[in-house]
């Protein structure tokens, strides 16, 4: 392999974060030479990001520690179109409203990762930036924009894509309206290419030939050259999707997740992912992270746990980060309570009279439904007050309460306090 020169290529192929690149001699000659300009988009389709995003959040960190000034692309356009890549079906649309709601949901999240210009302030040569593609895609005259922009693309190669060729594979559906999505990614490449000097556009490796697509056609309309580079596709040891429990998505935004739950979910990572996940998700230092890595045993918890505070920290503050650990701590090694885990309030009446524990279960968030509860208790994995519960329609009073609280454990790894009000 060739030796690298710049700073910003280095650590991304030491940390691994590089799966494909269109030219990485010449994009490493130019991220050596000057300050790159680069961005990654992220469509509004929820109100919050979750760990799955951050692969993409994270390379922009790194590459702006190493000198560089990323562009967050916020996809105020682009999310009413949806991007077909890797999905069965179309996107459910949605309205003005839901997209302007989820992208100030969304755009907490990235001041936590990355360096902004204090607001009013021109930002400096690394300032991150973050702008909407809206600002020109809802001010696109169609039948000027396929004239221009349309005729570089050819039909036969754009169905040789995976995201159009899996979905036509499977006899799936795929509308005219998504066909166009690929044509919009390439074309916000260029904008932003014009704008603001852009010259390289990052994303997950199933974003490849919509990536190779604005490289293409800053070509053939600028004869600028772009460059582009993907991470790998992401899952756990197990083959899991990355980002992802049996709970649900594992959120970025606090009053969707609790930075405890936050915690425990890099905490319970599986022992093979814990380099991978350090390298990718910390800033440590590449020989710390060996270090972690090379623990075996019991050990190798001590490892989890530094990367359940390294990403909390991150994520949600240092201050976050230690209080979850703490209850960790305090719950598993101690046995005694920790002041974050989650807490639901129950009418001291209502407990009077009794309340089947299931129901509690399912309230708590620790099961999905009365059925899912019934069965977890009934498999052995509930327990309450640390005692396993023998019945799945037991009866929990106020009799069940210690200090105020009724502890309820689905397996080992996930608690959650019931308080009487």
């Amino acid at each position: 392999m060739t030796t690298l020169k710049s700073q910003f290529l280095n650590d991304a192929e030491a940390r691994g974060f590089v799966h494909q690149c269109t030219d990485t001699e010449a994009l490493d000659a130019l991220a050596a030479s000057k300050t790159v300009t680069a961005y990654i988009g992220f469509d509004c389709t929820a109100p919050s990001l979750h760990a799955g995003s951050l692969v993409s959040i994270m390379l922009l960190r790194l590459m702006q520690k190493a000198g560089h000034k990323p562009i967050v692309l916020m996809g105020g356009g682009t999310t009413k179109v949806g991007d077909p890549s890797g999905k069965d079906e179309m996107r459910k649309a949605l309205t003005d409203a839901d997209i302007a709601a989820n992208m100030a949901g969304i755009r907490q999240v990235f001041a936590k990762f990355l360096t902004f210009a204090p607001e009013g302030e021109a930002g400096g040569p690394t300032d991150a930036v973050m702008v909407n593609n809206a600002d020109w895609l809802d001010k696109l005259n169609y039948i000027d924009f396929l004239r221009d922009v349309g005729r570089h693309f050819s039909i036969n190669r754009m169905l040789t894509f995976d995201s159009v060729k899996l979905r036509l594979e499977r006899e799936q559906p795929l509308t005219f309206l998504e066909f166009n999505y690929m044509i919009l990614q390439a074309y916000d490449f260029l904008e932003l290419a014009r704008r603001t000097d852009c010259v390289l556009q990052m994303g997950g490796s199933d974003q490849w030939g919509n990536i190779v697509n604005g490289v293409e056609l800053a070509r053939r309309i600028d004869n600028r050259a772009l460059y582009g580079l993907t991470t790998p596709l992401l899952t756990t040891a197990s083959g899991a999707k990355m980002g992802k429990t049996a709970a649900g998505a594992v959120w970025l935004n606090e009053d969707m997740l609790s930075p405890y739950d936050y915690w425990q979910y890099w905490r319970n990572a599986e022992d093979a992912d814990v380099g991978k996940f350090l390298r990718l998700f910390t800033d440590l230092p590449l020989d710390e992270v060996a270090r972690l890595e090379a623990l075996e045993g019991a050990e190798l918890n001590e490892a989890k746990k530094v990367l359940a505070t390294e990403t909390t920290r991150l994520c949600h503050g240092d201050a976050a980060a230690e209080s979850a650990a703490e209850t960790a701590r305090k719950t598993f090694e101690q046995r005694t309570l920790g002041d974050d885990l989650p807490t639901i309030e129950v009418a001291a009446a209502r407990l009077d009279a009794g309340v089947p524990v299931f129901e509690l279960f399912r309230e708590a968030g620790l099961a999905a439904s009365n059925g899912e509860a019934r069965r977890l208790i009934k498999g052995g994995g509930g327990r309450l007050n640390d005692a396993k519960i023998a019945n799945e329609t037991a009866i929990v009073g106020t009799g069940d309460l210690r200090d105020g609280v009724i502890k309820l454990s689905a397996g080992k790894k996930r608690h959650a306090l019931v308080r009487a009000v």
